[in-house]
C-alpha cells in the first residue's frame, strides 16, 4: 500500500484513503498516514511509544484504525467523529 515517488520518498494519505481503511491496519500503512520512516515507526511500536494503540500479534503489528483517526483528527462525511462513532 505505499505509493513512493520517484524520488523514493514516500507520500501520505489523503482524507478519503484514510477514511476507507478497515478495522486494523498494518504497521508500514499507520506509519505512511502519519509519516513516519518505517524504521522509526517498528522502533516506536517495538518500545511502546507508537502514538496510537498498536496491537502485537505474533510477530506482526496492527493499529487500530479508529485510533489512527482520533490521532489525525479525521471526521466522516456526515461531520461525526469517526474515531468516537468507533469507541
Amino acid at each position: 500500500m505505499r505509493t513512493d515517488t520517484p524520488s523514493g520518498v514516500v507520500q501520505g494519505m489523503g482524507r478519503a484513503e484514510l477514511l476507507a481503511l478497515p478495522v486494523a491496519i498494518d504497521l508500514d500503512t499507520a506509519n505512511r498516514a502519519i509519516g513516519l520512516g518505517r524504521s522509526k515507526g517498528y522502533e516506536l511500536a517495538s518500545l511502546g511509544d507508537y502514538p496510537c494503540r498498536v496491537l502485537r500479534l505474533g510477530k506482526k503489528y496492527r493499529v487500530i484504525t479508529a485510533d489512527l483517526l482520533r490521532l489525525l483528527g479525521i471526521e466522516d462525511a456526515a461531520g461525526g467523529n469517526v474515531a468516537a462513532d468507533a469507541a
